[in-house]
C-alpha cells in the first residue's frame, strides 16, 4: 500500500529537522520549540495509517502541561514558527488535528505532552460551503483550510463575534474551537439565506439547516 501524502510529508518534516538542527555542528543545542514540533511530527507520523484523515480524541488525553512555543496562528490563518512562515500545508493540516482549547488557551496536545501555543483569533478557517441533503433535510456544510468538514446543527451553530471591531462570522468545530467563516465562504452563506429587516432597521441574515433556524445580525 502506498503511503499517505500527510505520512510523507511529516517524515520529510522530521527528517529535515534533525538535519538541520542535529546534524548542523555548528548548533549544539537543540531548540527546545524545535524539539517539541519534531515530537509532535513523530507522534503524527506513528498515529497516520492510509489516506483518511482522522481527530484524535483529546478530549480523553490528560497528559502533562510542557510550558509554550513559539507557534503562532495569525487571525488572516497564517501559521508561524519562530519567526518563519510555515508554507506546507499538509504540514499545518496534520497540527490542527492535536489542536485543543482550555481555559482560553490553545494548544497543541499529544498524549504525553500538551504545549501551549498563541493564536490571535481562531485557528481554523472556513473556505467552502455547500448544501447537503440528508434524509430529505438540506443542511449547510462548511469545509476548512485544513480538512475539517463541519455540518450546522446544534452542535455546530454559526455565530456571529466582534474581532478588533469588526463583526465576523464563525462555526463552533470541537473542543471549543472554532472556525472564522472567511469573506468569500460568507458571501455564498448570504446567497443559500434570506436577508431580512428587524424592527431597528437591521439586516439579518436568516439560515436553516436541518432543523436548526439562524438569524445573524450582518
Amino acid at each position: 500500500m502506498a503511503e499517505s501524502y500527510y505520512f510523507s510529508v511529516t517524515k520529510v518534516f522530521i527528517r529535515r529537522m534533525k538535519q538541520q538542527l542535529i546534524g548542523n555542528p555548528t548548533k549544539k543545542v537543540i531548540n527546545r520549540d524545535d524539539r517539541n514540533l519534531m515530537n509532535i511530527a513523530q507522534y503524527l507520523k506513528d498515529g497516520q495509517s492510509g489516506h483518511k484523515r482522522s481527530i484524535p480524541p483529546l478530549d480523553q488525553w490528560h497528559p502533562k502541561h510542557c510550558g509554550a512555543m513559539d507557534l503562532k496562528v495569525l487571525a488572516n490563518g497564517e501559521w508561524w514558527h519562530d519567526g518563519q512562515l510555515i508554507k506546507r500545508q499538509a504540514l499545518i493540516d496534520l497540527f490542527s488535528t492535536v489542536l485543543w482549547k482550555e481555559d482560553s488557551k490553545f494548544y497543541l496536545k499529544t498524549p504525553v505532552e500538551q504545549i501551549e501555543i498563541q493564536v490571535e483569533d481562531e485557528p481554523l478557517f472556513v473556505n467552502q460551503v455547500d448544501m447537503l441533503e440528508l434524509e430529505n433535510k438540506r443542511y449547510i456544510q462548511f469545509t476548512t483550510t485544513t480538512q475539517d468538514v463541519i455540518v450546522v446543527d446544534d452542535e455546530h451553530p454559526i455565530f456571529m463575534r466582534e474581532y478588533q471591531g469588526e463583526l465576523r462570522p464563525y462555526v463552533h468545530v470541537r473542543f471549543g474551537i472554532n472556525a472564522l467563516i472567511q469573506r468569500a465562504a460568507f458571501f455564498h452563506l448570504v446567497e443559500m439565506g434570506e436577508l431580512l429587516e428587524n424592527e431597528k432597521g437591521e439586516s439579518i441574515l436568516v439560515l436553516q439547516s436541518g432543523d436548526l433556524s439562524l438569524q445573524l445580525g450582518t
